[in-house]
């Protein structure tokens, strides 16, 4: 599936940023945004970024996102709660 976002042509002269460049940005974006919100894997998001999983575990790191997001219901099991 392709998505297609429209931007002012000003946007990528602000953003001081070629077409291929202001695409891998928003790639890595979105797919962090996913990956934080639980809604993806670590390696679905790092294959929709367009990185490897170390590369996209370096962009988290980055961002001062956590690398890992524990299942709460997992934990409770391990822990003899559920």
């Amino acid at each position: 599936m392709t998505l297609s976002i429209d931007l002012p042509d000003e946007v990528l002269s602000e953003l001081h940023q070629s077409a291929d460049e202001a695409e891998r940005d928003a790639r890595i974006a979105v797919a962090i945004e996913w990956y934080r919100r639980g809604a993806l894997s670590q390696g679905r998001a790092a294959e929709i970024a367009g990185l490897a999983r170390a590369d996209f575990i370096d962009e988290l790191a980055a961002r001062k996102i956590d690398v890992l997001q524990p299942d709460l219901e997992e934990l409770r099991r391990e822990i003899g709660l559920g």
